[in-house]
């Protein structure tokens, strides 16, 4: 599958030790009269947790990063396919010549998908490839000199979340999962430690299934982790359901100043998703843009993702939401000024899935952008 599917049920649980972030309070539970006999081992027990602490809320340096992302894109299905180009398309000059607002661009931002976990060893230590790594260093500073800021993420690790591995992709023990997540955030984080603020990182794309009643445990790890070598350094989390906003109910955010929340937003999804050769059941065509219950469909999750920032004191960037190429142009130009417009009457900032694929409106034969008025509805006035 080379992007989105269809949004799985709530499965996700409040992890322990964490507030939660959008949720209902919740009383505290009497102590058992009668301890249990024993702990149960943590198996990640030397990858801890944050200690439990009162939301600090955004930092400056998180509102300005948030800010600063403006209207982006997602350089999608490239370094995130199971290997660079097995999905038809790579990071190429071209596509990198398109960003950046100094040249009178438009695109303000990048959010750089990457699959490490195809370019690691198979055991608990998931050692990243040396070359994979230069690769992506490599795309990350030519980004980076186009004066844009840069959204570096984990982007699927399909065992974490219990989905079968792609074509071109190898299978490792369920016991080492998790623990070559927090190994390879480790290693990225390290690697790029000296980066300059303008590039953040990240946890981790669209938890879902059977990482949900894990994911606000295993994002405080992670975020642990990338502090030990990063501690200012601005990194993106996002809730279970696909990083839906109605994952907002069950997300606890880590108690550290420098986060920005973000969700992804494809409702109507069969709007959206129409004759999507990866959803299956496929999706039946000839749906238009935008009715009012369309309309309700597109507000309702900005609503909650707002005033979830609002209430957590957190900014909200919408790090992903499109319209696949099967849908009529007309309606897919509506529905993306559409989005365009809603998201950013809210006060968020946003990128858009994706650059030169299915979604996208750059044509990866000539490098340039496709007639289709996908670039006019995002950039344009």
């Amino acid at each position: 599958m080379m992007t989105k599917r269809l949004l799985a049920s709530t499965l996700a649980t409040v992890a322990l030790g964490l507030l939660a972030a959008c949720a209902a309070p919740v009383a505290p539970h009497a102590s058992p009269a009668i301890a249990p006999a024993s702990a149960p081992v943590d198996a990640l027990a030397d990858f801890p947790p944050l200690p439990p602490a009162p939301l600090p809320g955004a930092s400056p340096a998180a509102r300005r990063f948030a800010a600063g992302l403006g209207r982006g894109v997602n350089f999608g299905n490239m370094l995130d396919a199971p290997a660079e180009g097995a999905w038809a398309l790579r990071v190429d000059d071209r596509y990198i010549a398109l960003v950046g607002t100094r040249d009178g661009g438009p695109i303000a931002s990048v959010r750089l998908p990457v699959r490490w976990s195809n370019h690691a060893s198979l055991d608990a230590e998931a050692r990243i490839d040396p070359a994979f790594m230069a690769r992506v260093d490599d795309v990350v500073q030519r980004l980076l000199a186009r004066g844009v800021p840069v959204v570096l993420d984990m982007h699927h690790y399909r065992q974490l979340d219990g989905d079968a591995p792609d074509a071109g992709e190898a299978a490792v023990p369920d016991a080492v999962v998790e623990r070559r997540f927090l190994a390879m955030w480790a290693q990225v984080a390290e690697h790029f430690r000296a980066a300059p603020p303008a590039l953040a990182f990240e946890l981790y794309n669209e938890p879902h299934g059977k990482l949900a009643p894990r994911w606000n445990d295993l994002m405080s790890r992670a975020l642990r982790v990338v502090r030990r070598s990063n501690p200012e350094r601005i990194v993106v989390v996002g809730p279970t359901q696909w990083n839906s906003a109605r994952g907002l109910v069950d997300f606890a955010l880590p108690p550290d100043a420098n986060l920005v929340l973000t969700v992804h937003h494809y409702d109507p999804f069969t709007f959206t998703h129409q004759g999507a050769p990866w959803i299956r059941p496929a999706l039946p065509g000839g749906i238009g843009c935008c009715s009012p219950q369309q309309l309700a469909d597109i507000r309702g999750p900005l609503d909650t993702a707002q005033q979830c920032g609002a209430r957590t004191g957190y900014p909200v960037w919408v790090g992903e939401f499109g319209a696949f190429e099967a849908v009529t142009q007309d309606d897919r130009v509506r529905y993306t000024r559409t989005m365009r417009d809603e998201i950013e009457r809210r006060g968020m900032t946003w990128a858009y899935w994706e650059l030169a694929g299915g979604f996208g409106f750059v044509d990866p034969a000539t490098g340039q952008v496709r007639p289709n008025g996908i670039e006019r509805a995002l950039f344009g006035p």
